[in-house]
């Protein structure tokens, strides 16, 4: 009887160990994920289906588009408007001409036919008043009329740049040697009245320091 007691006890807890496994796996499987439904069709959520698009056909107008004028109209310049355009295309090259001649001259005075440059200088600055290097061209002019010691052709070429190119970049030196001309020239008092309107046109550059020390070399005004 005993014996058999052990038997139906090990029995009983067998059977308890095995029933607990049951309740374990039942657990697990109540706690694992659902099965991914299928895929619904492309395009389409779990939420809110798409809307469907409805497809419309547009039906082209029967009128034809409207033609649009390409075409220009040409329109011819005025004769005034011409005649600038040809004095415009001489005077480039009258320039052409003059910066030869210019270059000429300059280069002459530099290799001693001082002459030679001078009439080619002069002849520039006459037949292209308005080139960029005309005011230079009367002034290297003068230089090479002081040279010759012709103070009063250099005195009239320092003068034309002063009054025909206020504006130029060659005034100042014009007029410095205008003034050496007249000392040269036994005037100081028109020295002096030319040394004085630069120290008061250009104060503190260099014209007008070197014009402040020969207006001390002059004599008193009287």
């Amino acid at each position: 009887m005993r014996a058999e007691l052990r038997a139906m006890r090990a029995e009983n807890q067998r059977l308890a160990q095995r029933l607990e496994r049951l309740e374990q796996l039942k657990v697990v499987g109540s706690a694992a994920p659902a099965a991914a439904p299928e895929k619904k069709a492309a395009g389409q959520g779990t939420g809110s289906p798409m809307p469907v698009l409805a497809v419309v056909k547009l039906k082209p107008k029967a009128e034809a588009a409207p033609v649009i004028d390409t075409k220009t109209a040409v329109v011819e310049p005025s004769p005034e408007v011409v005649a600038e355009i040809k004095v415009s295309d001489a005077d480039a090259l009258d320039a052409d001409v003059g910066e030869a001649l210019f270059n000429h001259g300059v280069n002459a005075l530099k290799t001693g036919n001082v002459e030679g440059g001078v009439v080619e200088l002069l002849r520039f600055a006459d037949e292209s008043p308005k080139h960029a290097k005309a005011d230079n061209a009367l002034y290297f002019a003068g230089l090479g009329q002081m040279g010759l010691d012709d103070l009063d052709a250099a005195t009239r070429s320092f003068e034309s740049v002063i009054a025909r190119y206020p504006a130029g970049d060659a005034v100042v030196d014009s007029m410095l040697k205008l003034a050496e001309c007249r000392v040269r020239s036994h005037k100081p008092q028109e020295a002096r009245r030319v040394y004085e309107k630069i120290v008061s046109s250009w104060p503190g550059t260099a014209a007008a320091t070197l014009a402040q020390s020969k207006l001390i070399t002059l004599p008193a005004t009287p």
